[in-house]
């Protein structure tokens, strides 16, 4: 399952289910198919998103570790590894445009 994250300030960000309710434990939002971020809500959520994005960054560096090359699915597939500061850029980048514009972030399926 694929979720949108909407702003009429900027353009789609679409993400795959499991990443995106990541993105929203990560925000302190409730994880579901459809949720809202409030103007009044982007600075906590863009601040939170970015300190997870540095701890990951942090954390890779001390461990010297490489990344992997590919990840598990919820379904039990596998598909290419992509780290959570690459995941959450454009999230962020749509958080930040629509906090300029004073807009909501809205998503669904």
């Amino acid at each position: 399952m694929l979720i949108t994250f909407k702003s009429k300030a900027a353009g789609d960000v679409i993400m795959f289910g499991d990443v995106a309710r990541r993105m929203m434990e990560i925000m302190g939002k409730e994880p579901g198919d459809r949720g809202i971020i409030t103007v009044e809500q982007l600075p906590e959520a863009i601040a939170r998103l970015r300190r997870a994005m540095e701890e990951e960054k942090e954390r890779s560096r001390q461990m010297g570790e490489e990344e992997p090359q590919f990840e598990k699915t919820p379904e039990g597939g596998k598909r290419e590894y992509v780290s959570l500061p690459r995941r959450a850029a454009p999230l962020v980048e749509l958080m930040e445009f629509s906090l300029r514009e004073k807009q909501p972030v809205v998503w669904g399926v």
